[in-house]
């Protein structure tokens, strides 16, 4: 396994549950949300400029949509988000009749399709699912069932993706078709119990999986068959997600939580919820705008 790194807080704005990093490659920033605290931040390297909006809700993601903004989810659904103006406008349903889920993590394949995850707000019922909007603007269930859905991640040749049930500890892998059709899936890697839970999973150019372990203060590199190659430390235990930003995408942005952790807790971990960031040798892999599915309205 490679040398173990530390990584470097470059915002210490203390989210509940900070998820969802992103790299806006038109915007040259790194996107993210925090759940609990049902705020949508931006961060600019290059300047240090910061924004953040409130949201109607608990936005487990917002990524860039190809027709301008930004595609949230929330536990009502899908909503447009504007940050020109901060406006939201929901369009989609999804599970109307699970009041107590939410939205959690997504992705964007090759083809512009939005996958996404749902879960239990409660994290205790096995409700979640892994969801694709379909080209009609219907949200189509894919399976993957479990309580706490996350990821999912598209390999960089689009052929297979990567979903973790976290309560179960395992990261899955399913062969993914030209149509957005996937199989049974296998298991890819599974998590000890004393090294955490297994949190949002991202993609590097060499097909890597990197996943940061939630109260495992790290995140991990895995080899595309399931060997574990590095290791980044962290000063917070809640790592969350791990995305690749900056002009060559060498640079690697991790969101990090609060949540769960008692007053000593927080008093040891000072930065905990703060976004983090460390160097990568091997760059991450450019994202793709949501492209189907925006059309129908409710």
């Amino acid at each position: 396994m490679g040398e173990t790194m530390t990584a470097e807080p470059v915002w210490a704005l203390a989210t509940e549950l900070g998820e969802g990093p992103v790299w806006v490659g038109r915007d040259s920033a790194l996107w993210f949300t925090d759940i609990k605290g049902q705020r949508i931040h931006r961060f600019d390297p290059a300047s240090g400029d910061r924004g953040s909006w409130d949201a109607p809700g608990m936005p487990g993601f917002a990524l860039p949509a190809a027709d301008g903004g930004f595609v949230v989810g929330m536990a009502d659904g899908l909503h447009r988000f504007d940050p020109a103006d901060g406006s939201f406008a929901h369009f989609m349903g999804v599970e109307p009749e699970l009041p107590r889920n939410r939205l959690n993590d997504a992705v964007v394949d090759h083809a512009g399709r939005l996958w996404f995850g749902t879960m239990d707000n409660d994290e205790q019922a096995s409700s979640g699912m892994l969801y694709r909007l379909h080209h009609d603007g219907a949200p189509r269930a894919m399976g993957g069932q479990c309580v706490i859905t996350n990821g999912p991640a598209i390999s960089p040749d689009g052929a297979t993706l990567y979903h973790v049930d976290t309560l179960g500890r395992t990261i899955h892998a399913f062969a993914l078709d030209a149509d957005g059709g996937i199989d049974a899936g296998r298991v890819f890697a599974t998590i000890d119990p004393a090294d955490g839970h297994p949190d949002g999973v991202s993609m590097d150019s060499e097909g890597h999986v990197w996943v940061g372990l939630y109260g495992g203060w790290c995140a991990r590199r895995y080899a595309p068959d399931g060997t574990l190659v590095d290791s980044v430390s962290f000063p917070v235990a809640n790592v969350t997600k791990v995305a690749f930003g900056g002009p060559d995408l060498r640079t690697a942005f991790a969101t990090t939580a609060r949540q769960g952790l008692d007053a000593e807790a927080l008093a040891a971990q000072p930065l905990a919820g703060a976004l983090f960031s460390f160097p990568v040798a091997v760059p991450g892999l450019a994202g793709h705008e949501v492209a189907v599915g925006l059309t129908r309205a409710e």
